[in-house]
């Protein structure tokens, strides 16, 4: 067991105890000055069923970061784990949209097609959490359908085995 108190020095550890939280991947998308535009992320939560409301968390460090910031529409995409392609450019390139099948919605906002679920959100609120910003958005629509998740663990992107029962 190893244990720190988190600070300057021990920020590898420290997001290196976190990893051991396992998390879904999402790509979130919105319109920006210079058109359609993606970042994956894996700082997804729900917070209310009543009204509906999620929350997600762009880094400040991300030259993406201000314009989802300041997005007053957009959508999480929750990716699937055969769709681990999608989560991979994204997470290169803002404008990875070539070659996927996707659609602008009424307020512009591209929608991927197929994957396991998809919210299309107004922002409610934005507010400072450190190195991120934490946007907080009332869910409008949501799609789903069924599938196996895509799941980011200890820096790594896998998918999501189930225990089997006791005749497995």
């Amino acid at each position: 067991m190893q244990e720190i108190v988190p600070g300057p020095d021990t920020t590898r550890a420290f997001r290196d105890a976190l990893g051991r939280f396992a998390t879904g991947v999402t790509v979130v998308t919105t319109d920006s000055e210079i058109g359609p535009l993606g970042i994956t992320a894996n700082s997804f939560a729900s917070v209310s069923l009543d009204p509906p409301l999620v929350l997600w968390a762009p880094a400040k460090f991300s030259r993406r970061y201000t314009a989802f910031a300041e997005a007053a529409h957009f959508a999480i995409h929750v990716i699937g784990a055969e769709q681990e392609d999608i989560a991979a450019r994204f997470s290169r390139d803002g404008t990875a949209f070539d070659g996927l099948d996707w659609a602008l919605n009424a307020h512009d906002v591209p929608l991927i097609h197929g994957c396991l679920a998809r919210f299309e959100c107004d922002t409610v609120a934005t507010h400072d959490g450190g190195d991120h910003g934490i946007v907080v958005a009332h869910v409008s629509r949501a799609t789903w359908r069924e599938g196996a998740p895509l799941v980011f663990s200890q820096g790594e992107m896998g998918d999501f085995a189930t225990r089997g029962g006791p005749d497995d």
